[in-house]
């Protein structure tokens, strides 16, 4: 995956700090990372085919026309968002081809000492690929995408190909919902802010060929709870559909960035008909923005779908000044939306489980 990007570490730089650096700072989501990742902010997809990364260096309201378009929006088709070209001020982008001089990651000059945290994280990505890349993950994703995409199809009936509705979708991950609702006919919209899940999913956006190009082994780390060692070393095949295939509206695109640095911008008012939220809300340190930003940003009469938990990600962060955590009651998140002239119209409690292995003798 690495080797698909070129490169997408400044090996020349030293990527890694020290060890008790990265040790310290590693828990700030990856932001130790920030200014060495050679990653590209913002990718989007055309009718044509390819889906790409765009260059933050360039505007990013030029028209999308083909798989080396620089910019990452179709500017007759997509909302207006002047400030996608530093989503994340951090990151460095590039639109470099694949290059037969990319280096070994195999060979031993290029290894460094990695954190355990980060090792964690790898691991999180390569369960998040089950759920939302691989057949295997099918039962989630009908548990938890199938009633957004139905509820997206009863609130806008009557979809535009000329003027499609546009879907954001915060915290996106790995990409599968927001092309999931781009199918649909919506012109959508992905922001993320982990370079680890930025990085996969443009992998497989941009570089997958066929269904069922790659083998991973998910559970091969997952030493507990298992009935049978066939269970724990099995392979599982990625991805389960080709995504430039799907038949994705134009405009498709991710966005790298923090939620409320990105979409806080005055150009972000009113510009959304949807914004979609699936085990999202609980990752802000302040959920009382996260819910005023989505009332911002939404078109009068606009709608916001929310499932998920409130597993507050923050909420056992001690003795660090800048982990700030607001934990509210689903009442009080109830109460915060009709503050900010949200109606609940629908309300309903779900059973699903989130990158769950199915053959796992426990399972959350």
């Amino acid at each position: 995956m690495l080797k698909t990007f070129e490169p997408p570490l400044d090996m020349s730089a030293g990527i890694y700090m020290s060890e008790n650096q990265t040790t310290a700072e590693s828990a700030s989501d990856n932001r130790h990372l920030s200014g060495e990742l050679d990653l590209l902010p913002c990718q989007s997809g055309s009718k044509s085919g390819d889906l790409n990364f765009a260059n933050a260096d360039s505007e990013c309201n030029g028209k999308v026309e083909n798989a080396d378009a620089d910019c990452c929006q179709s500017e007759k088709n997509s909302p207006p968002s002047s400030s996608m070209h530093d989503c994340d001020r951090h990151v460095r982008s590039s639109c470099s081809n694949v290059s037969s001089s990319s280096p070994d990651w195999l060979d031993p000059s290029l290894q460094f000492h990695v954190p355990l945290v980060d090792v964690d994280k790898v691991r999180c990505i390569i369960r998040n690929i089950v759920r939302d890349w691989a057949a295997e993950g099918q039962q989630e994703r009908d548990e938890c995408y199938k009633p957004i995409l139905q509820e997206l199809e009863q609130l806008f009936p009557h979809r535009s190909r000329d003027s499609p509705p546009a879907c954001l979708v915060p915290g996106a991950g790995l990409g599968r919902l927001a092309l999931e609702i781009s199918c649909l006919g919506f012109i959508s919209q992905g922001n993320e802010f982990s370079y680890y899940m930025m990085i996969c999913s443009s992998f497989i956006l941009n570089h997958s060929q066929v269904a069922d190009e790659w083998t991973i082994y998910p559970w091969i780390h997952s030493n507990c709870n298992s009935l049978s060692d066939s269970d724990q070393l099995r392979p599982v095949s990625v991805p389960d559909i080709h995504p430039a295939s799907a038949g994705i509206t134009e405009g498709f695109s991710m966005c790298g960035g923090d939620f409320v640095e990105v979409y806080n911008d005055p150009s972000q008012v009113g510009v959304w008909d949807a914004v979609v939220t699936c085990f999202f809300l609980d990752t802000a340190h302040n959920i009382v923005e996260y819910i005023e930003i989505i009332s911002r940003i939404l078109k009068e009469g606009g709608v916001w779908i929310n499932l998920g938990p409130l597993l507050y990600h923050f909420a056992d962060s001690y003795n660090q000044e800048d982990e700030m955590s607001i934990e509210l009651s689903l009442e009080d998140v109830k109460n915060v939306a009709y503050h900010y002239g949200f109606e609940i119209e629908k309300e309903s409690t779900i059973a699903t489980t989130y990158t769950s292995n199915p053959r796992s003798m426990m399972r959350s």
